[in-house]
C-alpha cells in the first residue's frame, strides 16, 4: 500500500478492484487517506481522503456500489497535556466513478467496533459497537441509502462489541460473541427485518472475541478464533482460541468443528467461490503478527 495502516476497513468493488480506508499509522496518527488495489496489476492508487481520519470503523458496499463508511475512532488532542477519544457518529459514501468521498446522515449514537452488514432490502444495519459513555452498546439502527438517512431499530438483548455480524440466506442476521460491559460473550441473537426485533438463539460453547464469522454456501456459519478471558484466583488472562464452531440456522444451534491449526485473534476470512474458507494474518497466543493462512473445506 501507498500508507502503511492497522486497523483500517477493506471493501470490494463491484469492479473487481479493493478500496482501503483510514486506519492508524504510528508516524501519521489516525488516517482520512484512502487507496484503490488493483489485482489485474497488483498496483496501489491513492484515492480520495475522507472527510474524517478514523479508525476501527465499518464499511458497507451498497447495492448502487458505492461504500458506506461508519463510526469509528479519533484521538482529539486539546494540547500538549490534554487529549481524549473522540467517538464518531457520523457517516461518509464513496463514489467508485468519481474517487470522492460525500458526507451522510449522522447516526444517533457514536461508535466503534460495531458491525454494519448490508441487508437484503439494501439497507445497512449498525447493531452494538463502544463508546466512552455508555461501554459496550445494544442500540441498533439501520441507514437508508436511498434518503441517507438513519432509523433507530429494535435493541439487541445484549449490549456487545467486537462481535460479528453475518446475513443469512433468509434475509435476517446473525450476530454472534463479542464483549458486553461485564463479560466475554458466547450468546449470540437474530435480527428479523421484517419485524425490527431481535430473538436470541443458541450459544456457543466458548465465549469469544476478536472472532470471525464466514457464511458458507450451504447457509450455516463458521466462527474462527478469536480471544476468551480466564479469571484464576490470582489472576485474570486472555487466551488466544484456534477453535471453531458452526451454526446452522435451521436448528439455531452450534457444533464444533475442526481447530485452526495456529491459534489467532484479529484475523481475516473470506468465503472463496468455490466454498472454502481462507483465513489469513492475525495474531497468536505469543503476540506474534502472522503472515500465515489456512484454508477451511
Amino acid at each position: 500500500m501507498k500508507s502503511a495502516r492497522v486497523l483500517p476497513t477493506a471493501s470490494t468493488l463491484k469492479n473487481g478492484m479493493v478500496l482501503v480506508a483510514g486506519g492508524y499509522n504510528q508516524n501519521s496518527g489516525f488516517l482520512s487517506s484512502a487507496e484503490v488495489y488493483d489485482p489485474s496489476t497488483g498496483l496501489w492508487t491513492n484515492t480520495g481522503n475522507m472527510s474524517t481520519a478514523r479508525s476501527e470503523h465499518t464499511a458497507s458496499t451498497l447495492a448502487n456500489g458505492k461504500v458506506l463508511v461508519v463510526g469509528g475512532e479519533n484521538i482529539v488532542v486539546l494540547n500538549s497535556h490534554v487529549s481524549y477519544s473522540a467517538y464518531f457518529s457520523s457517516a461518509e459514501v464513496y463514489d467508485p466513478s468519481t474517487g470522492l468521498w460525500t458526507n451522510t446522515g449522522n447516526m444517533s449514537t457514536g461508535r466503534y467496533l460495531h458491525t454494519a452488514p448490508t441487508l437484503a432490502n439494501g439497507k445497512v444495519l449498525v447493531a452494538g459497537g463502544y463508546n466512552g459513555i455508555s461501554g459496550s452498546l445494544s442500540s441498533v439502527e439501520v441507514y437508508n441509502p436511498s434518503t441517507g438517512l438513519w432509523t433507530n431499530t429494535g435493541n439487541m438483548s445484549t449490549a456487545r462489541s467486537r462481535h460479528t455480524a453475518s446475513t443469512l440466506a433468509n434475509g435476517k442476521v446473525l450476530v454472534a460473541g463479542g464483549f458486553s460491559n461485564v463479560d466475554l460473550l458466547s450468546s449470540a441473537e437474530v435480527y428479523d427485518p421484517s419485524t425490527g426485533l431481535w430473538t436470541n438463539t443458541g450459544n456457543m460453547s466458548t465465549a469469544r472475541w476478536y472472532h470471525t464469522a464466514s457464511t458458507l454456501a450451504n447457509g450455516k456459519v463458521l466462527v474462527a478464533g478469536g480471544k476468551n478471558i480466564v479469571v484464576s484466583s490470582i489472576s485474570v488472562y486472555d487466551v488466544v482460541l484456534n477453535s471453531a464452531a458452526m451454526y446452522d440456522p435451521s436448528t439455531g444451534l452450534w457444533t464444533n468443528t475442526g481447530n485452526m491449526n495456529t491459534t489467532r485473534w484479529d484475523h481475516t476470512a473470506s468465503t472463496l467461490a468455490n466454498g472454502t474458507v481462507l483465513v489469513v494474518g492475525g495474531q497468536n497466543s505469543g503476540g506474534v503478527i502472522l503472515s500465515s493462512v489456512e484454508l477451511y473445506a
